[in-house]
């Protein structure tokens, strides 16, 4: 479809170039005194034409489209080899997780989960998210191209039963808390209109299993939950190191008051120690008196005797 569109672009920009001209063409001769001919008016557009490479511009439209055509087929055929189509999702999920995540937060195709080994899988501080990329899009396929109505529904139930079958299995395999899992997992549809069609058309289906843990995501809708989980696992971090800062604080608050006892205790030391000074020094005072009261009449006798 979008090749189309970009064909009927190019040919609609080429009309538009085409009735500029010709309304071009219109004013001149319609300004003109005596008319002009047919030889000239048509030896002018083609001058006119040519100086606006329109041909050249054109025949890059072509080349263009054709290039867009074969890509898209090669794209298509991607798409609708199984092995393929399997791989090209496991890529589009790496290239999503590695732009939204830290490399250590996320893995590929690892066996994490006991026996098991999801297309990919993402650690929080919850347990492991497990994501599955596989889709049955060959049923949605014949669901779309069948013209009989009939036929078109049966195809449409066989989708429905192949994807409840893939969301069951993914159920068992990755929603398992007791082998380290968190409680839910993801079921990864690489396409836009492959989801569309579930969330309008088999709402209570994915409804259902995403009460039993297993949420059906696309591109879009698995870039904002990466988002949610990486700001949760931040949030955790932020919170376990608040809870060590805080039992740091606590600790070293016990060893303040053990040093303030101590210091108290020595204080109260000090102060004694400085009253016995005092009470040391108040005595050695008086017994320095009394030497010195001693020490006087002895020297009055001697100087009496001299006499």
């Amino acid at each position: 479809m979008a090749t189309n569109e970009l064909l009927l672009g190019g040919v609609f920009l080429a009309l538009l170039v085409v009735i500029f001209l010709l309304v071009q063409v219109r004013r001149a001769v319609s300004t003109a005194e005596n008319g002009v001919e047919t030889d000239q008016l048509t030896a002018a557009l083609s001058q006119t034409l040519s100086s606006m490479q329109f041909s050249e511009t054109v025949s890059r439209i072509e080349d263009r489209a054709g290039e867009i055509e074969s890509l898209h087929g090669d794209f298509d055929r991607l798409l609708r080899a199984p092995r393929e189509r399997g791989e090209f999702g496991e890529v589009q999920l790496e290239v999503m997780l590695s732009d939204h995540l830290h490399p250590g937060m996320y893995g590929i195709r690892e066996q994490v989960v006991g026996s098991k080994t999801p297309d990919a899988h993402i650690e929080t501080p919850d347990g492991i998210v497990a994501i599955d990329s596989k889709f049955p899009l060959d049923r949605y396929e014949q669901y779309l191209d069948a013209e009989n109505p009939d036929v078109r529904d049966e195809h449409k139930e066989a989708f429905r039963t192949a994807v409840e079958e893939q969301l069951a299995k993914i159920e068992r395999d990755y929603v398992s808390p007791e082998k380290g899992t968190t409680d839910f997992a993801f079921a990864y549809i690489p396409s836009e209109s492959v989801y569309y069609h579930l969330i309008t058309e088999e709402y209570d289906l994915l409804r259902e299993y995403t009460k039993r843990g297993v949420q059906v995501v696309s591109p879009l809708t698995l870039g904002h939950k990466l988002e949610l989980l990486k700001t949760g696992a931040q949030a955790r971090k932020l919170s376990e190191e608040a809870e060590a800062v805080l039992d740091h604080l606590t600790e070293l608050g016990a060893q303040f008051e053990a040093v303030e006892d101590e210091w108290s205790t020595l204080e109260r030391h000090i102060d004694n120690a400085s009253k016995r000074a005092d009470d040391v020094d108040r005595r050695f005072r008086g017994l320095r008196e009394a030497f010195d009261r001693i020490e006087r009449p002895s020297t009055d006798l001697t100087e009496n005797e001299t006499d």
